[in-house]
């Protein structure tokens, strides 16, 4: 999902979301060339994986150490439609944590291309960022052992959650 002309958002910067840029592609769209629903999902998933990878926790090794975060949940607001071609960013964080549920929050919104990046110059590509979508994903800790929910946060767990709170957290950098 990433290219050239665009990249991710890093720790380092002061914002307090991880950004996981996108364009549009055809496979990602209707025959009218509408994004389609399902599209958006996929990308959720990817930004809160490209997150935790960001943070230095990547899922790959979460999982190696014993435990997977699978969706309980997910609600997702479709505000305006991206289509082929648009530049957008899936923006996320990790709402504070409350028990055992880990609640991700999301907004993808346009983003406004340069001469450069879109050599159609498209009106609706230039003007200023608009939130497409928003919406939130429920994840439990499960024991790839015996496949049950883990009743408390595990110390694996909880570093993961900590590493995203300190860089994108609703209190990092502010």
């Amino acid at each position: 999902m990433l290219h050239s002309d665009v990249s991710a958002t890093t720790p380092s910067e002061k914002t307090n979301w991880y950004e996981y840029p996108i364009r549009v592609q055809p496979h990602h769209t209707d025959y009218g060339g509408v994004v389609w629903h399902g599209t958006y999902v996929t990308w959720l998933e990817s930004a809160r994986v490209e997150c935790l990878r960001a943070v230095g926790a990547p899922f790959d090794e979460l999982v190696a150490s014993g435990y997977d975060l699978p969706v309980v949940g997910i609600d997702i607001r479709y505000r305006q439609p991206l289509t082929l071609g648009q530049l957008a960013v899936v923006k996320t964080r990790l709402a504070p944590v409350k028990g055992i549920r880990l609640n991700w929050v999301y907004e993808i919104e346009t983003k406004p291309a340069t001469p450069e990046q879109d050599n159609a110059k498209r009106p609706s590509d230039l003007t200023k960022p608009q939130v497409c979508v928003t919406g939130q994903v429920t994840l439990v800790t499960v024991s790839m052992r015996d496949r049950k929910v883990v009743r408390r946060l595990p110390p694996a767990v909880s570093a993961v959650v900590q590493k995203v709170t300190e860089a994108f957290g609703p209190e990092a950098h502010i």
